[in-house]
């Protein structure tokens, strides 16, 4: 297959999700070889952060990289779209350091990058063929990655709550799988765990318009999927794995996050 990028410019403003800013982003057509590149155009210089695994600097509670002195972080959602749509090169130009947070899920960006349509270029793809075992493991937590023909990711999202308990998600990346079975999950929160995030500097831009939140009486919004806390989770795993190129394999995780997430993709990154 031909590598693709995006045949036009297509722009959204909004406000991200931790840092509460608002923020125009753009995504922009890029040559093959580019990869996902982004661009802090409100920096002296514009500096740019290429979208790989060895330029992750943090995850808490969302995925940071940081090259030229410049970071972006909260990028999952964003690079989740450009894997489940199999984007190879894109150039996204940001005036803040984070995406829009849009609804909370995939979707928005799944939607901004099909009006821009795209454009096959003069040089194959380069897909990352997982040809053995990768894993990484902290206790009672895992994500690997195994052979597969295709790409299917099966995650199991493991929690005491009773509301949510132990949920299994598994999907083969298929026509439109992603758009409609991963990409509209939202991010989810514990009402009582918003308020220590915001004393972290974390969820400021965060609303019952961007995440669902629930206590110990129920949900405060309506799902869209009765394990949509899993789904979300094999959405984060997706989009982290991403920094390690497009995949062609079987992730497997349990309760894993942001931190296992990015090791796994050093490793697949690192190993060429």
């Amino acid at each position: 297959m031909q590598q693709i990028t995006l045949a036009r410019e297509v722009s959204m403003v909004g406000v991200g999700l931790h840092a509460g800013k608002d923020v125009h982003l753009t995504l922009k057509p890029a040559e093959a070889g580019t990869g996902i590149v982004f661009c802090r155009a409100d920096l002296p210089d514009r500096p740019v952060i290429h979208a790989t695994a060895d330029k992750v600097t943090a995850t808490v509670r969302a995925t940071t990289l940081e090259e030229n002195g410049a970071q972006v972080f909260t990028v999952e959602h964003l690079m989740s779209a450009f894997h489940g749509l199999k984007i190879d090169n894109c150039l996204v130009e940001m005036d803040s350091p984070e995406p829009p947070v849009a609804d909370g899920s995939a979707l928005s960006s799944v939607e901004l990058i099909e009006s821009a349509g795209i454009r096959e270029l003069a040089a194959p793809r380069r897909e990352i063929v997982i040809d053995r075992v990768y894993r990484v493991d902290e206790p009672g937590k895992f994500v690997m990655a195994l052979p597969y023909d295709g790409f299917r990711v099966t995650f199991t999202s493991v929690n005491s709550h009773r509301l949510i308990g132990i949920q299994v998600a598994d999907f083969t990346l298929e026509g439109d799988t992603y758009r409609r079975e991963i990409a509209p999950a939202r991010t989810i929160a514990y009402e009582k765990e918003v308020q220590a995030l915001r004393e972290m500097g974390l969820g400021l831009g965060g609303t019952l318009e961007n995440v669902i939140v629930y206590n110990d009486e129920g949900w405060l919004n309506p799902l869209r999927f009765s394990d949509e806390l899993v789904r979300h989770k094999a959405l984060d795993v997706i989009g982290d794995l991403r920094l390690a190129g497009i995949i062609r394999g079987h992730v497997i995780a349990l309760a894993s996050g942001h931190a296992l997430n990015t090791r796994l993709a050093k490793k697949i990154l690192a190993a060429g």
